[in-house]
């Protein structure tokens, strides 16, 4: 019973992590959505990948090449905000465009009448002449090791640009789990989500686990069933019954208790609930990708080994044990009369 009882309170946190996760990242991307941080991180990686730190050279040639000038909306100004900018580059137009910028010039410039195709030597003739030195060698690099092969050396391009993209994908993944953590735990406190006072409610009243536990399978079995906007998820929070909230410990907003006075009381209960919210604020770090996973497997757990317990009234009518079959007793002898004996010798015959 205990066993059972600990699964259901790990599977009731594990919920709860879920919906905070799922509103932190939706605030999460409404703050992306005016920021357009990818964007930015996307140019500031090109600009050190062509070694390019104002952007005005290498970088702004290829923001104004025709395969990514459609991308976004508006002109590349490198002293300007980058909102505007795309936040994402495919890795073939990125090497298509950066070869065809050195071999031709920058699009404004036009390539000549009559310019032959790009083929390796003259790709090679070009780069030489390349005034940025570190893309100069990784250029010749790329070339060399396409042994003739334009269409190698373009792959090695996209290569290069690849590998320096998932170090940008690092920058962003790091600020956006920092970003999220502040998010969770700002929601944390606005909600009163305190994990400690979760689990004492989930521990003292069975009917609460037992409905948020019924909640769970529900939504191991169909995520999509959880909202996907904040205002639903928050709803969903409250109508599962979870104890969050400041309604619960706060005092009536009343004429005689205002703003003033209700303030009160949050600041002189806020530092019992702090380790609390640095848990939930962490777990809701982890992301709901990840908990909705740990949300599957838990159940799976607890479906496969699950006690089979009975309450105390199940064995109160429990049906007794069905009696012993009877073992019919056997038929009685015939008695031995004397005449059967009387004559004969009586060792003959069946005794």
């Amino acid at each position: 019973m205990f066993g059972s009882q600990v699964l259901e309170v790990a599977i009731g946190l594990v919920l709860m992590y879920l919906l905070l996760s799922l509103i932190a990242s939706s605030i999460r991307e409404a703050i992306e959505s005016q920021l357009k941080s990818r964007a930015g991180d996307l140019e500031a990686g090109i600009r050190e990948l062509l070694q390019d730190p104002g952007g005005a050279g290498l970088t702004k040639a290829l923001y104004e090449h025709p395969l990514v000038f459609g991308l976004f909306k508006g002109t590349y100004d490198p002293s300007t905000s980058r909102r505007n900018l795309p936040s994402y580059i495919p890795s073939g137009s990125f090497a298509v465009a950066l070869l065809d910028i050195v071999a031709r010039g920058p699009s404004g410039t036009g390539a000549p009448a009559g310019a032959a195709p790009l083929s390796v030597d003259s790709l090679r003739a070009a780069v030489g002449r390349l005034p940025n030195a570190p893309v100069q060698r990784a250029l010749l690099t790329a070339i060399d090791t396409a042994h003739g092969d334009l269409r190698r050396a373009q792959a090695n391009v996209e290569t290069w640009f690849d590998s320096s993209m998932e170090r940008v994908s690092g920058w962003y993944k790091r600020r956006t789990q920092m970003i999220i953590f502040a998010v969770g735990l700002a929601l944390t406190a606005a909600v009163n989500a305190d994990t400690l006072t979760v689990v004492e409610s989930l521990v003292q009243d069975d009917s609460l686990r037992k409905a948020i536990v019924a909640e769970a399978e529900t939504a191991a079995r169909d995520g999509s069933r959880i909202g996907a906007d904040v205002k639903a998820l928050r709803a969903e929070l409250h109508d599962l019954g979870f104890p969050v909230g400041w309604a619960r410990s706060l005092p009536a907003w009343t004429d005689e208790c205002g703003l003033a006075c209700v303030g009160d009381a949050v600041l002189r209960q806020a530092p019992y609930h702090v380790p609390g919210w640095l848990l939930t604020a962490f777990a809701i770090s982890l992301g709901a990708p990840f908990w909705f996973d740990v949300l599957k497997r838990v159940m799976v757990i607890r479906s496969t080994v699950k006690p089979k317990e009975k309450a105390p009234e199940d064995i109160l009518r429990e049906p007794a044990a069905a009696p012993l079959p009877t073992v019919p007793a056997p038929a009685p002898v015939p008695p031995i009369h004397a005449h059967e004996w009387a004559h004969g010798d009586p060792k003959q015959g069946v005794i």
